[in-house]
């Protein structure tokens, strides 16, 4: 066989085809032929780098992004499932708020725990407390009903600080044994927020539904 003859067969061989030659003849030839050896190298380096090419991925970015703004229901869903994060995180807020009014106030109202002047005034405010963090934890397990408590909250709130901004000028009572009743501020606050947020356009009851169950 001659070099042409080894290297055609040769090559059918790297290509995956018939050599039409027995490989111990084509490597003998190769191992006693510098050029023939020399061209196997080189063809073998080539073959290699073709079937290892890196392959041509399309670029989808510019028609996944046209998608997404051709979609009109995408905004509206980011948008409810923030809203939906929102409200929950408030709901558990006035959870936690409603269950420390409550331990607060149980004792108090059970036994008298830790008053030793005028216990049954105590227990008279322990009361209201009571009626009030149940009202917290109603708006948090109805949180659609938040806003019928809001008013409640507020004025409470806005008394409590009235009266101790009176108290503290008169020098009735100091500023470190009213900064408890920032907390009803905060509840207030949370309790609107509930109420707003749980009232929002997503989450109110079309009309066609109104007027079914109307």
């Amino acid at each position: 066989m001659t070099c042409d003859d080894v290297r055609a067969a040769l090559s059918a061989r790297l290509d995956g085809e018939d050599p039409l030659a027995a490989p111990a003849v084509l490597d003998a030839h190769a191992e006693s032929c510098p050029g023939c050896r020399a061209w196997l190298a080189r063809a073998e380096q080539v073959t290699r780098l073709v079937r290892v090419q890196a392959v041509a991925v399309p670029d989808l970015t510019a028609s996944v992004l046209a998608a997404v703004a051709a979609d009109p229901l995408a905004p509206g869903r980011t948008r409810a499932a923030a809203r939906a994060a929102r409200r929950q995180v408030l709901r558990v807020a006035v959870a936690v708020a409603a269950v420390a009014q409550l331990s607060i106030a149980l004792p108090m109202l059970l036994a008298g725990l830790g008053v030793t002047v005028d216990p049954h005034t105590s227990r008279e405010m322990a009361s209201f407390d009571v009626a009030l963090a149940v009202g917290f934890a109603l708006a948090a397990w109805r949180p659609e009903r938040a806003r019928a408590f809001v008013p409640v909250a507020l004025v409470l709130a806005v008394c409590l600080a009235g009266t101790s901004a009176v108290d503290i000028a008169n020098s009735t009572t100091a500023l470190v044994h009213e900064v408890g009743h920032l907390a009803a501020v905060v509840q207030a606050g949370l309790l609107w927020a509930l109420g707003r947020v749980s009232d929002e356009p997503g989450r109110r009851p079309s009309s066609a539904l109104l007027a079914r169950h109307g």
